[in-house]
């Protein structure tokens, strides 16, 4: 295994990072315990999941991955060998989630923390992230910014960092990181948590894969020169970048075939951009799945990848994806193909 620094900390992280939102939906305790064992037999030490997980998310399931984790605490006596990070919800009109509306505030993040702490059944998180803006802003696949005059208010971001702060020095909470964020939105926190002696955001969790690496304009720069790096999720683009949905295939159990609406990264030149990232793997007789892992990887902004498997073999092959060499011919041809298909999936 590889291992980073977590921001500007001592921390090391596995540069594989176990992601976790399939347990309670499509993978059942038993599953979520023996992938569990597997990565950290094999030095996958840094862990991801969310109030909201499983996915999707439904309030049946709400809470259910971190449940299962506790329990995997509960039994193994492992928390210590765990960087453990988890995710407050963002706005949402669900209403099971603390009532809907605004979730920043010091009283909704303050009862979050408290039952994510209950399910896992731990004394501290060692990164917790915002899961995504209050504000007004392009995320979850929204390429452009349009600016809405008229939005509703959101939590500053310095009373945001002021409740962080508190849970911190309670010692709840390690570190504090952002998800499905933007430049300007880092860029403010940072700014902020300099001038106010306020928690640093250390990480940076959004989508980066082959087929959008829409990280690479402004907020690259930022995570290398202010020590605040990537965790790459849906490196593998909800499967696509394994190949199996190729020529209209669509395997019995996958995440298309039973959510009808995760469309995101199906369209017209992203199969296109598809095809002819698996020439390359074949060229070069990599695996799919391992070569678009590494590519991820290897970026000097990207602090870890997080890798979501539904079967063992899924998981064993993502995680061993670390010993694969991406040398310069198949960088230059990877990055030919983007030149033809630039970001087809924002």
């Amino acid at each position: 295994m590889n291992y980073k620094k977590l921001g500007s900390t001592d921390v090391d992280v596995s540069t594989i990072c176990l992601g976790t939102m399939t347990w309670g939906e499509q993978n059942s305790k038993a599953d979520g315990f023996e992938q569990m064992n597997y990565a950290i037999d094999n030095g996958v030490n840094f862990w991801d999941t969310a109030e909201i997980y499983a996915i999707p998310m439904r309030e049946e399931t709400y809470g259910e991955t971190e449940n299962i984790i506790g329990e995997w605490f509960k039994k193994s006596k492992k928390r210590d060998k765990v960087i453990l990070a988890t995710k407050v919800s963002g706005p949402t009109s669900k209403e099971y989630i603390r009532g809907g509306g605004c979730s920043y505030d010091k009283k909704s993040m303050s009862e979050a923390l408290e039952k994510s702490l209950k399910r896992m059944q731990t004394d501290y998180i060692d990164l917790y992230q915002l899961h995504w803006p209050e504000r007004n802003t392009n995320f979850f696949g929204k390429q452009g910014y349009e600016h809405d005059s008229n939005e509703k208010n959101w939590i500053a971001f310095e009373e945001i960092l002021e409740n962080l702060k508190k849970f911190v020095d309670e010692g709840k909470i390690r570190y504090v990181g952002l998800s499905n964020e933007t430049a300007w939105g880092l860029a403010k926190c940072l700014e902020l948590s300099k001038l106010k002696n306020l928690p640093k955001m250390m990480a940076v969790q959004n989508p980066y894969n082959l087929l959008n690496r829409t990280y690479e304009v402004g907020l690259a720069e930022i995570s290398v020169r202010e020590q605040s790096g990537l965790l790459a999720y849906s490196p593998l683009a909800f499967g696509y970048l394994t190949g199996k949905y190729r020529n209209n295939n669509m395997p019995k159990g996958s995440r298309i075939d039973l959510f009808k609406d995760f469309t995101r990264y199906n369209n017209e030149n992203s199969i296109k951009a598809i095809e002819e990232y698996y020439k390359i793997s074949q060229k070069f007789n990599l695996d799919f799945a391992q070569m678009s892992i590494k590519f991820c990887e290897i970026q000097p902004f990207v602090t870890s990848v997080i890798i979501g498997a539904t079967t063992m073999q899924q998981l064993k092959t993502n995680v061993e994806s670390v010993n694969v060499n991406l040398n310069n011919d198949i960088i230059n041809e990877i990055n030919e193909v983007q030149k033809i298909y630039p970001n087809p999936c924002p």
